[in-house]
């Protein structure tokens, strides 16, 4: 190989990788350089005005250094003033290349869609009007913060939790059958419950909240003694049924009192076209209870929960995420709503059931899908900010760069084509669409209740079930508020709708404590045995004269 070959291979590859970091000098001495080259490969060079030696003529056309990219143009400096690391050439890959990265390891094959600038047609979103609200059966019973707890805690799940609680203690306390619950009682320890998460935190302890002379609601309500006495033997089943249910269900210990609670909940609210499936998980004596639920976007009403102990092992079908998902949305299957779900249950097949039956769906994806194309993972050649649309029959996949190291993958069935936004991180409106139709369970909970039980017992409970039972108030007076402002048409602070809740279900156990005690029974005359006197000898001394009279 000549010297002249080997110099313009040397120089080739300098402008490869340094042509991003390039200024203008830089640039004009590459152009000299390459112009050197190329006179010595054809003998010309350059001569003092007293040479005799040979000229050559320059032949027509000179070789031109290779040309910069010009949407690599940015600064070799970040705007923290570090050095940017040198960008690769652009490669354009084949059509064989492009179809591998298109086709999931299923062979599900994605065709690349053009990036549209004007939103389309949002599949029977536009042609659907759902009626959403209170249903008739709420409406007409409720008229205050008891009635609205009640159509969701109703009294026949109320006297069950008081007869499995009773039975537990006379089982604790052998012969002894005296100690009684009655439902008003119970309702009392729940108001109890609702005030001691409104004034409490975590470190306060029950001797806090009873000696506390600003808080007399404790005092007032119950004695210390009997709350904890309550919370000793609360229970939701009996021992006696408990042992072959639990054998292949472990939640049966509580699933009587939770299946009435989430009847409750369908019978009372008709969500409207956005609802939102998420997860709520918390730790309670060393089981992991994971809850799987659905609620409605714009008022964050809770419509549908499924709770797991154990946790999914794969030969359960009915534990697997879709199937979770589809079992929580299927009582509002056919009216063209629109499902927002997570990760970890969205996927194609759910979506095709659901286009089935009328339902759209948008939700962000798991990059470990079989049925999902290689380029979604490719974080390697893709800009910051830019946005890829793939379409398999009625799912649009959206990859979308959110910064350096991530991709925001989102499957919709709703958009059949993708807008970008005109500002400067040019998000697309699938994304934009799941942002705002997603429901934070556990932040909805601390802004609605402010973790109300939650934060006190549900997490430190030494009995899961009755870390179940927390989370069931915790649901209950989300879903009470919402009835109750719009059955109403009252607009209260959360924490006062909480407060008169609990004054309202403590006011039948105080009432019952405060009424004059039953009259005692008429004495009856008793036979009493007579009594022999017994002679008493008599001193004959300071005896009065006069006997008084």
């Amino acid at each position: 190989m000549a010297k002249w070959e080997m110099r313009m291979d040397v120089l080739k590859c300098l402008a490869v990788l340094e042509l991003d970091d390039m200024d203008s000098d830089a640039r004009g001495e590459l152009d000299e350089m390459y112009q050197e080259i190329y006179d010595d490969k054809y003998g010309i060079f350059s001569v003092d005005s007293d040479s005799d030696s040979e000229t050559y003529e320059i032949p027509p056309r000179v070789p031109a250094a290779p040309q910069r990219n010009q949407q690599n143009s940015r600064s070799c400096y970040s705007q923290h003033g570090r050095k940017k690391a040198p960008t690769l050439p652009t490669v354009e890959p084949s059509s064989t290349e492009i179809e591998r990265d298109n086709t999931g390891v299923d062979g599900t094959v994605w065709v690349k869609q053009p990036v549209g600038n004007a939103t389309g047609r949002l599949l029977t979103q536009n042609d659907t009007r759902v009626e959403s609200g209170p249903t008739p059966f709420a409406k007409d019973r409720i008229d205050g913060a008891y009635a609205s707890f009640h159509c969701l805690c109703d009294m026949e799940m109320l006297q069950r939790i008081r007869d499995c609680t009773v039975a537990e203690a006379h089982r604790v306390q052998g012969k002894n059958k005296t100690w009684d619950l009655s439902v008003e009682e119970l309702e009392a320890f729940i108001a109890v419950l609702y005030v001691r998460g409104l004034h409490g935190n975590r470190r306060a302890s029950l001797d806090d909240y009873w000696s506390c002379l600003k808080l007399d609601f404790f005092r007032d309500t119950m004695q210390m003694d009997r709350f904890t006495e309550i919370l000793r033997y609360l229970r939701f089943d009996t021992r006696e049924i408990r042992s072959p249910r639990t054998y292949s269900n472990k939640f049966a210990v509580v699933s009587e009192v939770w299946n009435a609670f989430v009847r409750n909940c369908i019978a009372c609210y008709k969500p409207g076209l956005n609802i939102t499936v998420e997860e709520q998980r918390f730790l309670s004596s060393g089981e992991v209870i994971k809850f799987s639920l659905i609620a409605d976007v714009d008022s964050k009403y809770v419509l549908n929960v499924i709770p797991y102990i154990v946790p999914y092992s794969g030969e359960d079908e009915s534990q697997k995420p879709e199937n979770v998902a589809l079992k929580l949305v299927e009582p509002y299957l056919g009216a063209g709503r629109t499902v927002t779900t997570d990760k970890f249950c969205t996927s194609l097949p759910l979506a095709n059931k659901l286009i089935a039956n009328k339902t759209n769906l948008v939700g962000a994806v798991s990059h470990c899908g079989r049925e999902l194309p290689p380029v979604m993972r490719n974080q390697t050649q893709t800009k910051l900010y830019s946005t890829t649309v793939l379409k398999h029959d009625k799912a649009t996949l959206t990859v979308y760069r959110s910064n350096p190291r991530k991709n925001v993958c989102i499957l919709s069935t709703m958009h059949p084509t993708v807008a970008i936004g005109n500002d400067r991180t040019r998000e697309p409106e699938t994304v934009t669409f799941y942002n705002s139709n997603r429901v934070d369970v556990d932040t909805m909970t601390r802004e609605r209740t402010v973790e109300v039980v939650t934060g006190l017992e549900k997490g430190g409970s030494h009995r899961w079930p009755l870390a179940v039972f927390f989370n069931l108030l915790d649901l209950a007076a989300i879903n009470a508020y919402v009835l109750f402002t719009q059955c109403t048409a009252k607009t209260v602070p959360t924490r006062d709708f909480i407060m008169d809740l609990a004054f309202e279900l403590r006011e039948k156990h105080m009432r019952a404590n405060a009424a004059p005690p039953p009259p005692l029974p008429p004495i009856q005359d008793t036979v009493c045995e007579t009594k022999t006197h017994s002679r008493v000898r008599r001193s004959t001394r300071n005896k009065a004269p006069e006997s008084c009279g």
